[in-house]
Protein backbone atom coordinates (compact mmCIF):
# COMPACT_ATOMS: atom_id res chain seq x y z
CA UNK A 1 0.00 0.00 0.00
CA UNK A 2 1.62 3.08 -0.94
CA UNK A 3 1.29 6.50 1.15
CA UNK A 4 -1.90 7.61 -0.82
CA UNK A 5 -3.71 4.50 -0.13
CA UNK A 6 -2.60 4.54 3.39
CA UNK A 7 -4.02 8.42 4.26
CA UNK A 8 -7.25 7.36 2.43
CA UNK A 9 -7.82 4.50 3.80
CA UNK A 10 -8.12 6.20 7.58
CA UNK A 11 -11.23 6.08 9.04
CA UNK A 12 -12.69 9.01 11.30
CA UNK A 13 -16.07 9.36 13.04
CA UNK A 14 -16.69 13.28 11.91
CA UNK A 15 -16.57 16.28 10.27
CA UNK A 16 -15.55 18.62 13.24
CA UNK A 17 -12.51 20.74 13.68
CA UNK A 18 -11.48 19.61 17.65
CA UNK A 19 -8.92 16.85 16.11
CA UNK A 20 -7.48 19.22 13.62
CA UNK A 21 -7.34 22.29 16.10
CA UNK A 22 -5.99 20.19 18.92
CA UNK A 23 -3.10 19.02 16.49
CA UNK A 24 -2.41 22.18 14.57
CA UNK A 25 -1.63 23.45 18.48
CA UNK A 26 0.47 20.41 19.67
CA UNK A 27 2.76 20.90 16.47
CA UNK A 28 2.50 24.57 17.01
CA UNK A 29 1.59 24.62 13.43
CA UNK A 30 2.97 28.21 11.61
CA UNK A 31 1.75 29.45 8.58
CA UNK A 32 2.82 32.80 6.89
CA UNK A 33 2.76 32.21 3.23
CA UNK A 34 0.38 34.83 1.74
CA UNK A 35 -2.48 33.22 0.56
CA UNK A 36 -5.63 33.10 -1.49
CA UNK A 37 -8.92 31.22 0.19
CA UNK A 38 -11.27 30.72 -2.53
CA UNK A 39 -14.54 28.93 -1.20
CA UNK A 40 -18.01 28.68 -2.83
CA UNK A 41 -20.16 25.88 -4.38
CA UNK A 42 -19.00 25.61 -7.82
CA UNK A 43 -16.19 27.29 -9.75
CA UNK A 44 -13.84 26.82 -6.90
CA UNK A 45 -10.83 24.64 -8.49
CA UNK A 46 -10.96 26.76 -12.07
CA UNK A 47 -10.80 29.84 -10.52
CA UNK A 48 -7.97 28.65 -8.41
CA UNK A 49 -6.18 27.32 -11.25
CA UNK A 50 -6.48 30.84 -13.26
CA UNK A 51 -4.93 32.45 -10.20
CA UNK A 52 -1.84 29.94 -10.06
CA UNK A 53 -1.57 30.56 -13.89
CA UNK A 54 -1.56 34.28 -13.40
CA UNK A 55 0.78 34.17 -11.21
CA UNK A 56 3.28 31.70 -12.72
CA UNK A 57 2.96 33.65 -15.84
CA UNK A 58 4.05 36.73 -13.98
CA UNK A 59 7.54 35.09 -13.02
CA UNK A 60 6.75 33.94 -8.90
CA UNK A 61 6.65 30.45 -7.23
CA UNK A 62 2.99 29.43 -6.75
CA UNK A 63 1.54 26.85 -4.80
CA UNK A 64 -1.72 25.67 -5.16
CA UNK A 65 -4.32 23.42 -3.37
CA UNK A 66 -7.17 21.68 -5.44
CA UNK A 67 -9.20 19.69 -3.15
CA UNK A 68 -11.42 18.73 -6.32
CA UNK A 69 -9.18 16.10 -6.83
CA UNK A 70 -9.29 14.72 -3.28
CA UNK A 71 -10.08 10.87 -3.77
CA UNK A 72 -8.41 10.74 -6.74
CA UNK A 73 -4.29 11.93 -6.78
CA UNK A 74 -3.03 13.44 -3.51
CA UNK A 75 -0.20 14.14 -5.44
CA UNK A 76 -1.77 16.58 -8.07
CA UNK A 77 -4.05 18.59 -5.90
CA UNK A 78 -0.59 19.94 -4.04
CA UNK A 79 0.91 21.53 -6.94
CA UNK A 80 3.93 24.30 -6.97
CA UNK A 81 4.58 26.18 -10.31
CA UNK A 82 2.25 23.25 -11.73
CA UNK A 83 4.56 20.34 -10.59
CA UNK A 84 2.86 18.16 -8.45
CA UNK A 85 4.33 17.10 -5.34
CA UNK A 86 6.49 13.73 -5.41
CA UNK A 87 5.53 10.65 -3.81
CA UNK A 88 8.37 10.64 -1.66
CA UNK A 89 7.77 13.93 -0.77
CA UNK A 90 4.05 13.35 0.36
CA UNK A 91 5.40 10.05 2.21
CA UNK A 92 8.53 12.16 3.92
CA UNK A 93 5.66 14.70 5.18
CA UNK A 94 3.24 12.00 6.21
CA UNK A 95 5.52 9.74 8.15
CA UNK A 96 7.23 12.84 10.16
CA UNK A 97 3.85 13.31 12.03
CA UNK A 98 2.19 9.27 11.51
CA UNK A 99 1.88 8.62 14.97
CA UNK A 100 0.65 12.26 15.67
CA UNK A 101 -2.06 11.73 13.18
CA UNK A 102 -2.91 8.35 14.49
CA UNK A 103 -3.38 10.05 18.22
CA UNK A 104 -5.23 12.67 17.04
CA UNK A 105 -7.34 11.00 14.88
CA UNK A 106 -7.61 13.38 11.58
CA UNK A 107 -9.25 12.72 8.62
CA UNK A 108 -7.86 11.94 5.58
CA UNK A 109 -8.41 15.52 4.31
CA UNK A 110 -7.04 17.01 7.69
CA UNK A 111 -3.74 15.67 6.63
CA UNK A 112 -3.77 16.42 3.33
CA UNK A 113 -4.00 19.84 4.33
CA UNK A 114 -1.64 20.16 7.06
CA UNK A 115 0.84 18.54 4.32
CA UNK A 116 -0.09 21.27 1.62
CA UNK A 117 0.41 24.01 3.97
CA UNK A 118 3.29 22.40 5.25
CA UNK A 119 4.83 22.34 1.43
CA UNK A 120 4.19 25.62 0.54
CA UNK A 121 5.87 27.28 3.82
CA UNK A 122 8.95 24.71 3.48
CA UNK A 123 9.28 25.99 0.11
CA UNK A 124 8.82 29.58 0.33
CA UNK A 125 6.36 29.92 -2.27
CA UNK A 126 5.86 33.80 -3.29
CA UNK A 127 2.25 33.22 -3.10
CA UNK A 128 -0.26 30.32 -2.61
CA UNK A 129 -4.46 29.51 -3.51
CA UNK A 130 -6.12 27.22 -1.39
CA UNK A 131 -9.36 25.95 -2.15
CA UNK A 132 -11.89 24.81 0.81
CA UNK A 133 -13.13 21.30 0.50
CA UNK A 134 -16.74 21.62 1.58
CA UNK A 135 -18.37 25.08 3.44
CA UNK A 136 -15.80 27.26 4.77
CA UNK A 137 -15.56 28.12 8.43
CA UNK A 138 -15.14 24.43 10.13
CA UNK A 139 -13.06 22.94 6.95
CA UNK A 140 -9.80 21.86 7.30
CA UNK A 141 -8.57 24.85 5.10
CA UNK A 142 -9.97 27.41 7.33
CA UNK A 143 -6.45 27.23 9.20
CA UNK A 144 -4.54 30.66 8.34
CA UNK A 145 -5.09 34.06 7.71
CA UNK A 146 -5.27 34.56 3.82
CA UNK A 147 -4.41 37.83 1.68
CA UNK A 148 -8.30 37.82 0.11
CA UNK A 149 -11.34 35.51 1.09
CA UNK A 150 -13.32 34.43 -2.53
CA UNK A 151 -16.39 33.20 -2.31
CA UNK A 152 -17.68 32.08 -5.70
CA UNK A 153 -21.15 31.22 -5.15
CA UNK A 154 -24.09 29.58 -3.49
CA UNK A 155 -26.28 26.82 -4.01
CA UNK A 156 -27.70 24.25 -2.18
CA UNK A 157 -24.99 21.07 -1.79
CA UNK A 158 -23.95 18.74 1.49
CA UNK A 159 -26.83 19.44 3.04
CA UNK A 160 -26.39 17.01 5.88
CA UNK A 161 -23.44 19.06 6.78
CA UNK A 162 -24.09 22.80 5.85
CA UNK A 163 -27.38 23.09 6.52
CA UNK A 164 -30.62 22.77 4.31
CA UNK A 165 -31.35 26.49 2.94
CA UNK A 166 -29.09 28.65 1.24
CA UNK A 167 -28.75 31.29 4.08
CA UNK A 168 -27.61 28.38 6.46
CA UNK A 169 -24.79 27.25 4.06
CA UNK A 170 -23.73 30.94 2.92
CA UNK A 171 -23.22 31.36 6.89
CA UNK A 172 -20.73 28.29 6.43
CA UNK A 173 -18.88 29.67 3.69
CA UNK A 174 -18.85 33.22 5.04
CA UNK A 175 -16.30 31.41 7.59
CA UNK A 176 -13.41 32.13 5.70
CA UNK A 177 -13.99 35.87 5.77
CA UNK A 178 -11.58 37.61 8.42
CA UNK A 179 -10.98 40.79 10.42
CA UNK A 180 -10.30 43.34 7.98
CA UNK A 181 -9.41 41.16 5.15
CA UNK A 182 -11.15 41.62 2.03
CA UNK A 183 -13.38 39.30 0.11
CA UNK A 184 -14.61 38.67 -3.18
CA UNK A 185 -18.20 37.32 -4.33
CA UNK A 186 -19.16 36.33 -7.27
CA UNK A 187 -22.49 35.82 -8.55
CA UNK A 188 -24.62 35.72 -5.01
CA UNK A 189 -27.98 36.91 -4.43
CA UNK A 190 -31.20 36.99 -2.08
CA UNK A 191 -30.33 35.58 1.67
CA UNK A 192 -27.29 34.08 0.87
CA UNK A 193 -26.14 37.21 -0.17
CA UNK A 194 -27.59 39.22 2.87
CA UNK A 195 -25.53 36.21 5.21
CA UNK A 196 -22.53 36.99 3.82
CA UNK A 197 -22.68 41.01 3.85
CA UNK A 198 -23.66 40.80 7.30
CA UNK A 199 -20.40 38.81 8.12
CA UNK A 200 -18.18 40.97 6.54
CA UNK A 201 -19.95 44.35 8.07
CA UNK A 202 -19.27 42.52 10.90
CA UNK A 203 -15.40 41.64 10.48
CA UNK A 204 -14.67 44.75 9.28
CA UNK A 205 -14.15 43.15 5.53
CA UNK A 206 -14.70 45.09 2.55
CA UNK A 207 -16.74 43.29 -0.38
CA UNK A 208 -16.57 43.47 -3.98
CA UNK A 209 -18.23 42.03 -6.44
CA UNK A 210 -17.94 41.00 -10.54
CA UNK A 211 -19.34 43.38 -12.59
CA UNK A 212 -20.64 42.61 -16.42
CA UNK A 213 -18.23 41.42 -19.23
CA UNK A 214 -18.72 42.44 -22.85
CA UNK A 215 -17.89 41.43 -26.23
CA UNK A 216 -18.09 37.67 -25.58
CA UNK A 217 -17.02 35.56 -28.56
CA UNK A 218 -16.89 31.40 -28.66
CA UNK A 219 -13.95 31.50 -31.32
CA UNK A 220 -11.44 28.53 -32.34
CA UNK A 221 -9.39 28.45 -29.51
CA UNK A 222 -12.11 29.40 -26.98
CA UNK A 223 -13.86 32.28 -25.80
CA UNK A 224 -12.56 36.17 -26.06
CA UNK A 225 -14.17 39.10 -24.01
CA UNK A 226 -13.73 42.36 -22.13
CA UNK A 227 -13.59 42.80 -18.70
CA UNK A 228 -13.57 46.52 -17.02
CA UNK A 229 -10.37 47.97 -18.95
CA UNK A 230 -9.61 44.79 -20.30
CA UNK A 231 -9.94 44.23 -23.27
CA UNK A 232 -9.55 41.10 -26.27
CA UNK A 233 -8.72 38.29 -22.70
CA UNK A 234 -9.52 34.76 -24.05
CA UNK A 235 -9.70 31.56 -22.56
CA UNK A 236 -8.81 28.39 -23.74
CA UNK A 237 -11.83 26.45 -22.16
CA UNK A 238 -15.53 26.35 -23.68
CA UNK A 239 -18.41 27.38 -21.41
CA UNK A 240 -19.66 31.26 -20.19
CA UNK A 241 -19.51 29.74 -16.53
CA UNK A 242 -15.36 30.21 -17.48
CA UNK A 243 -15.63 33.81 -18.78
CA UNK A 244 -17.39 34.33 -15.42
CA UNK A 245 -15.17 32.49 -13.13
CA UNK A 246 -12.31 34.65 -15.42
CA UNK A 247 -14.09 38.03 -14.02
CA UNK A 248 -13.40 36.95 -10.52
CA UNK A 249 -9.76 35.74 -11.55
CA UNK A 250 -9.11 39.34 -13.05
CA UNK A 251 -10.89 40.96 -9.85
CA UNK A 252 -8.86 39.02 -7.45
CA UNK A 253 -5.57 40.01 -9.20
CA UNK A 254 -6.47 44.14 -9.09
CA UNK A 255 -7.93 43.83 -5.28
CA UNK A 256 -4.04 42.33 -4.67
CA UNK A 257 -2.20 44.58 -7.26
CA UNK A 258 0.36 46.52 -4.97
CA UNK A 259 1.57 43.69 -3.26
CA UNK A 260 1.71 41.38 -6.06
CA UNK A 261 2.01 43.06 -9.19
CA UNK A 262 1.17 41.90 -12.35
CA UNK A 263 1.29 43.37 -16.12
CA UNK A 264 -1.60 43.03 -18.30
CA UNK A 265 0.84 40.73 -20.70
CA UNK A 266 1.15 38.07 -17.72
CA UNK A 267 -2.67 38.17 -16.91
CA UNK A 268 -3.54 37.26 -20.17
CA UNK A 269 -1.04 34.59 -20.72
CA UNK A 270 -1.90 32.70 -17.40
CA UNK A 271 -6.25 33.35 -18.71
CA UNK A 272 -4.95 31.23 -21.80
CA UNK A 273 -3.56 28.76 -20.24
CA UNK A 274 -4.91 25.18 -19.21
CA UNK A 275 -7.82 24.44 -16.82
CA UNK A 276 -8.14 21.58 -15.19
CA UNK A 277 -9.41 18.34 -16.54
CA UNK A 278 -13.10 17.86 -16.66
CA UNK A 279 -14.19 21.77 -16.90
CA UNK A 280 -16.12 21.97 -19.57
CA UNK A 281 -14.03 20.48 -21.30
CA UNK A 282 -14.41 19.70 -25.44
CA UNK A 283 -12.86 17.31 -27.20
CA UNK A 284 -13.22 17.15 -31.19
CA UNK A 285 -13.95 14.05 -32.84
CA UNK A 286 -16.47 11.26 -33.97
CA UNK A 287 -18.06 11.63 -31.74
CA UNK A 288 -17.71 15.02 -29.68
CA UNK A 289 -16.76 14.83 -26.12
CA UNK A 290 -17.67 17.31 -24.00
CA UNK A 291 -16.62 16.96 -20.18
CA UNK A 292 -17.66 18.43 -17.17
CA UNK A 293 -17.73 17.42 -13.37
CA UNK A 294 -20.56 19.31 -12.76
CA UNK A 295 -22.32 17.18 -9.43
CA UNK A 296 -25.02 19.63 -7.99
CA UNK A 297 -28.07 21.06 -9.44
CA UNK A 298 -26.95 24.45 -10.21
CA UNK A 299 -23.95 23.44 -11.94
CA UNK A 300 -25.60 20.90 -13.89
CA UNK A 301 -28.13 23.71 -15.02
CA UNK A 302 -25.35 25.94 -15.82
CA UNK A 303 -23.63 22.99 -17.94
CA UNK A 304 -26.94 22.69 -19.68
CA UNK A 305 -27.20 26.31 -20.76
CA UNK A 306 -23.72 26.31 -21.84
CA UNK A 307 -23.79 23.17 -24.25
CA UNK A 308 -26.89 24.92 -25.63
CA UNK A 309 -25.02 27.70 -26.43
CA UNK A 310 -22.80 25.84 -28.60
CA UNK A 311 -25.54 25.45 -30.70
CA UNK A 312 -24.60 22.13 -31.75
CA UNK A 313 -26.54 20.52 -34.83
CA UNK A 314 -25.93 17.46 -33.08
CA UNK A 315 -27.46 14.32 -31.52
CA UNK A 316 -26.77 14.50 -28.12
CA UNK A 317 -25.90 11.71 -25.33
CA UNK A 318 -25.30 11.97 -21.78
CA UNK A 319 -23.11 9.70 -19.58
CA UNK A 320 -24.07 10.47 -16.17
CA UNK A 321 -21.84 9.21 -12.73
CA UNK A 322 -21.73 10.08 -8.86
CA UNK A 323 -20.98 9.69 -5.92
CA UNK A 324 -23.51 8.15 -3.30
CA UNK A 325 -24.60 11.27 -1.38
CA UNK A 326 -25.44 13.32 -4.17
CA UNK A 327 -28.86 14.65 -5.33
CA UNK A 328 -29.50 13.43 -8.28
CA UNK A 329 -33.13 13.42 -8.14
CA UNK A 330 -32.95 17.54 -8.94
CA UNK A 331 -30.05 16.80 -11.79
CA UNK A 332 -31.10 13.88 -13.84
CA UNK A 333 -34.29 15.45 -15.00
CA UNK A 334 -32.21 19.21 -15.88
CA UNK A 335 -29.47 17.40 -17.84
CA UNK A 336 -32.11 15.10 -19.45
CA UNK A 337 -33.02 17.93 -21.32
CA UNK A 338 -30.11 17.68 -23.48
CA UNK A 339 -30.57 14.34 -24.33
CA UNK A 340 -30.68 10.55 -23.91
CA UNK A 341 -29.02 9.67 -20.46
CA UNK A 342 -27.05 6.64 -19.35
CA UNK A 343 -26.48 6.10 -15.81
CA UNK A 344 -23.19 4.55 -15.49
CA UNK A 345 -20.45 3.90 -12.07
CA UNK A 346 -16.14 4.23 -11.66
CA UNK A 347 -13.77 2.83 -9.59
CA UNK A 348 -14.31 4.25 -6.58
CA UNK A 349 -15.71 3.19 -3.22
CA UNK A 350 -17.98 6.50 -3.25
CA UNK A 351 -19.31 6.47 -6.75
CA UNK A 352 -23.07 4.98 -6.98
CA UNK A 353 -23.40 1.95 -8.61
CA UNK A 354 -26.65 0.02 -10.02
CA UNK A 355 -28.36 -0.36 -6.58
CA UNK A 356 -27.86 3.17 -5.96
CA UNK A 357 -29.71 4.33 -8.99
CA UNK A 358 -32.67 1.46 -8.52
CA UNK A 359 -35.74 4.25 -8.09
CA UNK A 360 -34.38 5.81 -11.61
CA UNK A 361 -33.90 2.40 -13.68
CA UNK A 362 -37.26 2.29 -15.19
CA UNK A 363 -36.83 5.69 -16.70
CA UNK A 364 -32.60 5.89 -17.30
CA UNK A 365 -30.71 3.20 -18.69
CA UNK A 366 -28.04 1.72 -16.50
CA UNK A 367 -24.61 -0.03 -17.75
CA UNK A 368 -21.76 -0.40 -15.12
CA UNK A 369 -19.20 -0.34 -18.20
CA UNK A 370 -19.40 3.71 -19.24
CA UNK A 371 -16.67 2.90 -21.74
CA UNK A 372 -19.04 0.03 -23.38
CA UNK A 373 -21.53 2.65 -23.60
CA UNK A 374 -18.72 5.46 -25.44
CA UNK A 375 -17.86 2.26 -27.58
CA UNK A 376 -21.31 1.99 -28.66
CA UNK A 377 -22.50 5.70 -29.67
CA UNK A 378 -19.03 5.87 -31.51
CA UNK A 379 -20.27 2.80 -33.59
CA UNK A 380 -24.06 3.85 -33.57
CA UNK A 381 -23.60 7.26 -33.46
CA UNK A 382 -20.07 8.81 -34.63
CA UNK A 383 -21.78 12.28 -35.67
CA UNK A 384 -23.20 13.16 -32.16
CA UNK A 385 -21.79 14.71 -29.30
CA UNK A 386 -21.10 13.15 -25.71
CA UNK A 387 -21.51 15.29 -22.22
CA UNK A 388 -19.83 13.53 -19.64
CA UNK A 389 -21.06 14.67 -16.54
CA UNK A 390 -22.00 14.17 -12.82
CA UNK A 391 -18.26 13.70 -10.45
CA UNK A 392 -15.00 15.71 -11.00
CA UNK A 393 -13.44 12.46 -10.58
CA UNK A 394 -15.31 10.55 -12.64
CA UNK A 395 -14.99 13.84 -15.86
CA UNK A 396 -11.15 13.29 -14.74
CA UNK A 397 -10.90 9.88 -15.58
CA UNK A 398 -13.22 10.05 -18.68
CA UNK A 399 -10.48 13.01 -20.22
CA UNK A 400 -7.67 10.81 -19.33
CA UNK A 401 -8.99 7.86 -21.37
CA UNK A 402 -9.77 9.88 -24.19
CA UNK A 403 -8.22 13.31 -24.47
CA UNK A 404 -4.57 12.06 -26.09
Amino acid sequence: MNVSETIYSIEFQDMTRDNLDSFLKKVSFHYDVPSIHVAGTNGKSIISSMLSNIYRSSGRKVGLFISSNYKRDICEMIQINGLPISNSELEAYYNENQKLFKKYELSPFDIITFIALSYFQKENVDVAIIECGMGGEYDSTNIFIPILSIITNVSLEHTEYLGVSLSEIALHKAGIIKNNIPTLIGEISGDALDVIVDVAKRKGSKITRIVETHNVNYTENGISFDYKTYRNLEISNLGNINVKNACLAIDAIDLLMENLPVDENALKDGLKDKLPKGKFEVIQGDPMFIIDGAHNPDAINKLRNDVELLGLEKEVFVIFATFKDKNITSMLPEIGLLGKVYLTTFNNKRARDGFEYFLFLNEYEYNSDYKAIIESIKVEHPDSAIVIAGSNVFASIVSDEYNK
